[in-house]
């Protein structure tokens, strides 16, 4: 089985040649020996080099990466561009100890082609290592975003003692039944008339922490994810392009909401919207989309033509050098893409990588929206182990385990797959679903262990969407590019539903426990109202108050409490008798004080 996945591997780099990066195209002949000596060179390595052998369009800006286990060290590298000559440059170790980065000490031209010869260490026994790749001609596109979309006014929170907190509400439609997961929501929605940011919301749609982005950026996979063994936020932020891609960041926050680390794409990229994974080795997994030109008439588009090409890189989060880097224009053939090119101004996204989850065995699953497939990657080769979906499937497919254009897949225990079947554009059925797949590597055969569909509303989601594994055997589904949410129990009932206004989208959802106290003091709010005063209290991310007291007094430094409420929502209203200067004090559960706001006119 492994002899014939490892097959299929080459099968697809050798149709792949027939197309050059460069723009040409090539001999059969040449093409299958090329194929062939990429993947042997790269089986011959100790390590793990990237560019990756037979990388058709790497970076001018590309470094070396040479990835191994704990202990390597590369002593020596020799570096030659075809046009361009020696390349000198510097050795960089990873914070990891599992090897180094060569960084040139000025970039490639475009076109040429880069042999890399190197030295290694492993277990105090020296190796050679080796790799060649061709240097790509990249093409500038079009910055202009997505036009906003009308939206619902009236789907906007404000907040008096937050004015500057107008996030797009959360309508809970079917609350929370009992066996669902505890935790909070966490989304980050986009679109419509609210301002866009990551947002965290209890179960009751009640805002918990919001942070605005400033004009022209959104944020993307918000989640809780574990930095330096400490539960943290992550997101991505950026702008989202018209022809269909991000340009931006990842951010790490802690548990007070300060910015703790950020993850930028390396070798001249910019990391794009769809993932960031981090590792308890301190790594981060990032993609990127590439736009290069390249000659697509054996593709039926244009001979002077743009393509956008998927790349996945593997960050030391602490000295931002990339460890790996995979490009599927390397691996996976023009002929598998179902998006066909449009002779128009925009790129073709051929392959669009939506979504990347490392093993436990030296491997990586890439989900491929365009050609409606799932790929396991060996980190050495960049070859594949094996493939599930329509194009080459290494399994035969089960009724139900078909998908399309879909999103979000991920290993799981038991040697289950878990994926986002969006089902549409075009619509291929009629709802979108929640599939959990089991591969059969014996029989060669996908079967369907379960699929989740809202049994209430008619989703079709062209685009985005994820599937989370809860506590208790429950999934959260959320809807992309529809403004749904919805968890279903392990049997497919379901225990909470909610929705933000018309328009809005959110890329991925999430549902976790998360425990936080703000830097800062809580805000509060004073207005007349009758004889005395209405104070608003708030405290943004803050996850343990419980109750307010409200403190009044003639001045600010003789204040003392008149008032005590219970929390309600992200705002607390209580009435107090008027007075020149108003606080408020949050309580946790036992009384105890968590923070005091600042004095205010009353």
């Amino acid at each position: 089985m492994t002899a014939r996945w490892t097959m299929g591997a080459l099968a697809g780099a050798v149709a792949l040649a027939t197309v050059s990066a460069c723009g040409g195209t090539q001999a059969a002949s040449s093409d299958v020996l090329a194929a062939r000596t990429a993947l042997a060179v790269a089986a011959a390595n100790p390590v793990a080099v990237s560019p990756l052998p037979g990388t058709p369009d790497a970076s001018p800006a590309t470094q070396i990466s040479f990835l191994g286990e704990a202990g390597t060290q590369v002593l020596k590298v020799t570096v030659r561009g075809s046009r361009s000559g020696a390349h000198p440059g510097t050795l960089r170790a990873y914070s990891t100890g599992t090897g180094a980065s060569f960084l040139p000490s000025r970039p490639f031209r475009v076109g040429e082609r880069v042999s890399v010869h190197a030295e290694v260490l492993l277990a105090g026994a020296p190796h050679s290592a080796s790799t060649t790749f061709t240097i790509a001609h990249p093409a500038g596109v079009s910055q202009s975003e997505f036009p906003l979309n009308p939206g619902d006014s009236h789907a906007v929170a404000h907040y008096r003692s937050a004015p500057a907190l107008t996030p797009s509400t959360l309508r809970v439609t079917t609350p929370a039944k009992p066996g669902a997961a505890p935790g909070y929501m966490l989304l980050a929605p986009y679109q419509g008339k609210g301002t866009p940011g990551p947002m965290i919301a209890d179960q009751q749609g009640n805002l918990v922490w919001f942070h605005p982005l400033p004009a022209h950026e959104i944020a993307t996979d918000f989640q809780v994810q574990q930095y330096e063994g400490k539960p943290a936020l992550t997101w991505w932020q950026g702008r989202v392009l018209q022809v269909g891609f991000g340009q931006g960041e990842d951010v790490i926050y802690d548990s007070s909401y300060h910015q703790v680390a950020s993850i930028r794409a390396g070798n001249g990229y910019r990391a794009d919207l769809h993932e960031i994974r981090l590792t308890p080795q301190g790594t981060a997994w990032i993609d990127i989309f590439s736009p290069i030109h390249m000659n697509l008439a054996a593709a039926h588009g244009a001979a002077n033509g743009v393509l956008t090409d998927s790349v996945i890189e593997q960050i030391d989060i602490k000295t931002g050098l990339v460890m790996w880097e995979w490009h599927a224009l390397g691996h996976i053939a023009l002929s598998e893409s179902f998006n066909t090119p449009q002779h128009s101004a925009y790129p073709w996204d051929y392959i669009h990588i939506n979504s990347v989850d490392p093993g436990s065995a030296g491997d990586v699953l890439l989900s491929a929206r365009n050609s409606w497939t799932l790929y396991d990657v060996d980190l050495h080769s960049g070859g594949f182990r094996w493939r599930l979906g329509t194009q080459h499937s290494s399994f035969r497919l089960a009724p139900g385990t078909r998908f399309y254009w879909q999103h979000d897949a991920e290993f799981q225990p038991g040697g289950l797959i878990s994926v986002f079947d969006n089902g549409s554009d075009p619509p291929k059925e009629r709802q979108s679903r929640g599939l959990l797949l089991k591969p059969d590597a014996a029989s060669h055969t996908v079967t369907l262990a379960r699929a989740y569909v809202n049994p209430s509303h008619t989703l079709l989601a062209e685009s985005q969407g994820n599937m989370q594994s809860l506590a208790g055997g429950a999934w959260l589904l959320g809807y992309g590019r529809l403004p749904n949410v919805t968890e279903f129990d392990a049997a497919g009932h379901v225990l909470l539903d909610a929705t933000f206004g018309r328009d809005v989208q959110n890329f991925r959802s999430y549902l976790s426990p998360w425990s936080a106290q703000p830097g800062g003091a809580p805000s509060v709010a004073a207005q007349a109202s009758g004889a005395g005063l209405s104070v608003a209290a708030s405290w943004n991310g803050a996850t343990n108050v419980a109750s307010w007291r409200v403190l009044t007094g003639a001045s600010p430094t003789s204040l003392t409490p008149v008032a005590t409420a219970p929390k309600t929502g992200f705002e607390t209203a209580i009435s107090v008798p008027s007075a020149a200067y108003v606080a408020v004090q949050a309580l946790d559960g036992a009384g105890a004080v968590l923070g005091t706001s600042g004095a205010i006119s009353g």
